[in-house]
């Protein structure tokens, strides 16, 4: 895929977003807006289409932020709060246009989709209140690539914890957060980026989410051209000293950052 693609990262926090609420650490008091985040998402722009990855619950701050007022789909990486807790936000996007109503497509594997219909019930009753979202479900399957607009797209399989979670490539650049844990397979299917974006929560291991290590073990079997560390807590640090810990090619990603592939 030769398309230009651009590449918004909306949110490059982690659940709790940066600052967290109540700490006093100098992170979460500094005025460096790369040290702000909000919780992890991503705009990608190719072919004409806008898709969204993951609508977590700053999704309404970070679409008003950029100026959205239409997209094409919305992609799901899992199920936790802090990708899924905006959905409701599409109203917004159906309205935008009445009378005219714009549905919402969404893409996930089967079981994220599974807390979807259960998280927002409502939108899937018979009898539905005036101004629910208006939202189709589209299930996944996460060994298969699918095309959306145009679009190929290729789900990229990892754990989370106990359970999957899904990335996503989009010919050149790929798209990676909350993982713990990617096969060898799943990696072989990365090959080839020129960018990739990957979660990196802190320093120091952690139970559920790479570390900046684990990261930096993917990345070096990828092989981009450049790599961007994202769902980060304010553990990382503050970005000017945290950057100069990482090697050439390698950066911490912040939110609003647009790179163009």
């Amino acid at each position: 895929m030769s398309t230009k693609c651009v590449l918004t990262l909306l949110g490059t926090g982690t659940s709790q977003g940066v600052p967290v609420i109540g700490c006093r650490c100098p992170v979460c008091l500094s005025t460096d807006p790369r040290d702000n985040r909000l919780r992890t998402s991503a705009m990608v722009e190719i072919a004409g289409c806008r898709f969204v990855i993951d609508a977590g619950p700053d999704f309404r701050m970070q679409l008003l932020r950029e100026g959205v007022s239409h997209i094409t789909a919305i992609l799901l990486t899992h199920k936790h709060k802090d990708h899924i807790g905006g959905i409701d936000d599409v109203r917004a996007l159906n309205f935008v246009d009445y009378p005219q109503i714009h549905t919402v497509d969404i893409y996930a594997t089967a079981s994220t989709l599974d807390c979807v219909r259960k998280d927002y019930d409502y939108a899937f009753f018979t009898e539905r209140y005036r101004g629910v979202p208006e939202i189709k479900l589209h299930a996944i399957d996460p060994e298969q690539s699918f095309n959306i607009g145009g679009v190929e797209i290729t789900p990229i399989r990892g754990r989370h914890a106990h359970f999957e979670v899904t990335g996503y490539r989009f010919g050149d650049v790929a798209y990676l957060t909350d993982f713990k844990e990617i096969d060898n397979s799943e990696i072989e299917k990365l090959k080839g980026v020129k960018v990739l974006v990957i979660n990196a929560l802190r320093f120091t291991p952690h139970d559920s989410h790479f570390s900046v290590s684990d990261a930096l073990a993917v990345i070096e079997k990828v092989a981009p051209l450049r790599a961007y560390l994202t769902h980060m807590s304010h553990e990382i640090g503050l970005h000017t000293e945290a950057q100069k810990q990482l090697p050439e090619g390698v950066y911490f990603a912040y939110d609003r950052l647009k790179i163009e592939i």
